[in-house]
């Protein structure tokens, strides 16, 4: 089969999205089938496989580059996809690049799969400039090349202001215009049916390559000796919607610790000024770095935190802590559903009071580090790409067979 992944975000710039396309690439080459994956890029690749789209110069939102113009990204696609003989195209993102994707796939007459990997409601609030304003600008160009025709629930609580409901109603909106939906979670899927979404659904988890876990290795259950401080991993985008000034606020006040934050983005200077006036040793900011910096530091820490609330869909870190035998804490009580049993925890309260109290509970009984952790390397073989292949391939089957 001869696959299309489209998106907006690749590598090397950093994101689950960016890791999802890179593990869907990798399982399914090795199963024999052909990717070619198309995306504005941050830097020229040699690889023949990744085709660079239009990009815009001087113009990259929150690190990223920006596809632009849509016009030109179809009409490269259009060639590409063609070139490359393309079967099914792939969309991961709801920008421009997407709806490239969308619209050479029409031509062709190609069928288009659509990942929907995360919340973009509350991105662009968090993200872009003035969202009252910058997501009616950005609805107004979605709708120029894909009709917005989504009827939503407004009583929802999440879609409870203008701005929201603009953005919901493009996600659902390009959601019914793919041929079959695939959402990692089933909260996320659960919204999306509510808020109006009429095209099969398949609820998948993402996964993690065979080369990540060979990366990771082969961990061994955590163990908290009398004398070690807890060792504490963040890892993420710094951006409002992750809320990583929470988790520096619980780091303040939770002595007997040592946290790691890697991740960039537009709260960097903001949660390393608050970070610099921790005691010393207390919290240190990575920034951005490599996967295999962020695998390591996995390898020597005690627990992953993640202090995201009402976001995230299914974090590829979260996998990757699971997969390196790490105990998880999350916030949010929507991100249990991926948790091992035994393997994680939900904070009582998801401020820093919570995360608070239950490192400090963590802390205090070192037995049950080693058993969460246990936990999580039985569970490791769920979290393998490997596992979710034919689910995937059966996805795409369903879109190249005709309905009876």
């Amino acid at each position: 089969m001869r696959i299309a992944m489209v998106t907006d975000y690749y590598l090397p710039t950093l994101g689950g999205v960016q890791t999802v396309i890179k593990a869907h690439r990798e399982a399914l080459e090795s199963a024999g089938h052909e990717v070619v994956v198309f995306a504005p890029l941050a830097e020229p690749s040699d690889d023949p496989r990744i085709v660079r789209l239009p990009t815009a110069r001087g113009f990259a939102p929150d690190g990223y580059p920006f596809t632009w113009t849509p016009s030109a990204a179809a009409s490269a696609l259009h060639d590409g996809l063609r070139r490359h003989s393309i079967e099914v195209v792939h969309v991961h993102t709801e920008m421009f690049a997407a709806l490239a994707g969308f619209e050479a796939a029409r031509e062709l007459g190609i069928p288009v799969v659509q990942t929907m990997h995360g919340r973009i409601d509350v991105y662009t609030r968090s993200v872009l400039p003035l969202p009252a304003v910058t997501t009616i600008m950005l609805a107004a160009m979605h709708r120029r090349r894909m009709s917005h025709d989504a009827h939503l629930d407004a009583s929802a609580p999440y879609a409870g202001t203008r701005t929201a409901r603009r953005m919901w109603r493009l996600m659902v909106s390009q959601a019914n215009h793919a041929d079959h939906v695939i959402v990692p979670s089933k909260h996320f899927a659960t919204k999306l049916v509510d808020q109006g979404v009429r095209t099969p659904l398949t609820v998948l988890s993402n996964g993690l390559e065979d080369t990540v876990l060979a990366e990771v290795g082969s961990p061994s259950a955590r163990v908290l000796g009398a004398d070690d401080d807890l060792r504490v991993l963040w890892c993420g985008r710094l951006s409002p919607e992750k809320r990583p000034e929470v988790f520096v606020d619980a780091a303040r006040r939770l002595a007997g610790i040592r946290a790691e934050m890697f991740g960039d983005g537009v709260a960097r200077s903001r949660v390393s000024s608050a970070a610099a006036a921790l005691p010393h040793d207390r919290l240190t900011v990575h920034g951005a770095v490599p996967q295999s910096r962020v695998l390591q530091g996995m390898r020597h820490a005690h627990v992953l935190v993640s202090s995201s609330l009402d976001f995230d869909n299914q974090p590829m870190v979260i996998l990757e802590a699971i997969a390196a035998g790490l105990p998880v804490v999350v916030t949010d009580p929507d991100l249990a559903e991926m948790l091992p049993d035994g393997g994680g925890l939900v904070t009582r309260t998801p401020d820093a009071d919570g995360i608070v109290e239950t490192l400090r509970e963590l802390r205090d009984a070192p037995d049950r580090i080693t058993a969460m952790s246990a936990a999580a390397i039985a569970h490791r073989d769920r979290v393998a790409q490997r596992t979710h292949l034919d689910a995937l391939l059966d996805v795409y089957r369903s879109v190249l067979t005709p309905p009876q």
